[in-house]
């Protein structure tokens, strides 16, 4: 009897984990984060405003949101989208998230990261000025060459 009941349970939380999940999935439109379509970054509202910027810079030609916000590889690139998905949802889901959002101390190793594969000729002269084991950041000062907000 109590293992029947137990089974029960764990079918019932599973079950609501699954559905609740699966519709949030649908919902959010989770399948087209799996893809390298720019447009997908801009599903959630919050981040028009750095779509419609980046339509309009230079990087637009070159470069798509994965390729600046993911690193390179497979199992890194979904481990990251994946990861970074559930931190969004979690934030937007509980409202906890500040009204200026940052990026974090990972995300922005994996961008600065992005800009030194593709701008290795130029990053390699800064490298070399700089004092010795010290790599100066390109976002400190590039930051919002990607998606410039004007």
């Amino acid at each position: 009897m109590r293992a029947t009941i137990l089974y029960v349970i764990i079918g019932v939380v599973v079950g609501t984990v699954v559905g609740v999940g699966g519709f949030t999935f649908f919902y959010a439109k989770g399948a087209s984060y799996m893809t390298d379509n720019a447009e997908a970054c801009a599903n959630c509202h919050v981040m028009s405003q750095h779509y419609d910027a980046w339509m309009k810079s230079s990087h637009r030609a070159v470069a798509v949101c994965n390729d600046c916000h993911t690193p390179a590889g497979f199992v890194a690139k979904y481990y990251t989208k994946a990861l970074n998905g559930f931190l969004h949802s979690y934030a937007f889901t509980t409202g906890n998230f500040p009204d200026v959002l940052r990026i974090t101390a990972r995300n922005e190793k994996i961008s600065d990261d992005s800009c030194r594969k593709c701008h290795e000729d130029v990053v390699v002269a800064m490298d070399g000025m700089a004092p010795a084991g010290e790599k100066p950041s390109c976002l400190r000062c590039h930051g919002p060459v990607g998606h410039p907000l004007r």
